[in-house]
Parts: structure tokens; sequence; C-alpha cells
């Protein structure tokens, strides 16, 4: 069975960097697309990145563009999200999700995805 475990959350001033992880365990090369997203208290989820075979595609929300990258470690079967300039906006529980996908997923198909984490907290202050 698939798991996946992200770390790397934390409190950091607007600004600051942060990298999250997301190991997979339980056939993950069968994992061809995975990603990010979150959810801030009362809103709903958003998608923050996607990647399609270990970055054949990858794909940003416009909120996030030029801040963050998404990246693959297939020896580590992790998933990366580097997170730079961060924003208050961008305080959240970030997800990870993966799924046996046949083609490219957009930021916005998360229903795409079958496997999800159980989160990391993201708090940015200014």
């Amino acid at each position: 069975q698939v798991q996946l475990m992200e770390s790397g959350g934390g409190s950091v001033q607007a600004g600051r960097s942060l990298r999250l992880s997301c190991a997979a365990s339980g056939y993950p090369s069968a994992l061809t697309c995975m990603g990010w997203f979150r959810q801030a208290p009362g809103k709903e989820r958003e998608g923050v990145a996607t990647i399609y075979k270990s970055g054949v595609n990858r794909f940003y929300a416009d909120s996030v563009n030029g801040r963050f990258t998404i990246s693959q470690d297939n020896a580590k079967n992790t998933l990366y999200l580097q997170m730079n300039s961060l924003k208050t906006d961008d305080t959240a529980m970030y997800y990870c999700a993966a799924g046996p996908c046949f083609a490219p997923v957009w930021v916005t198909g998360a229903d795409e995805f079958t496997y999800w984490g159980q989160g990391t907290q993201v708090t940015v202050s200014s």
C-alpha cells in the first residue's frame, strides 16, 4: 500500500525559504504523477505544483510560479517543494499527493491523485 509522509514544514518570516519533502513507500515506481496541494483555514484546497514522470512536465499555480520549485528524486523515492520568497499568503497545511497517472496533471486536477499524505504546516509571519 502506498504511503506518503510529508516533512519540512515550520514557521518562518516572510521572504525566507523552506523545503518540503514527501517520502513515498509501497510501489513508488507506479506513481507517475505527484503534486503539492495546500489548504488554509477557511479556504478551499488549492493546487500548488504538480510533476509528471519525474520532471517531463511541471505545472505551477500562478500564485507560486517563479518562487516555488517542485522536484523528484527517484533514488530516494522523495518529492520536494522548494519554497523561496515566502509570503504570508503561503500560510497553509501542505499536502503531498500521488497517483498512477497516464498523462500530465494540471494543478487543478486534484481528483486525479489517488494517494494523499497527512500534511505539514507552513506558517509565514510578516
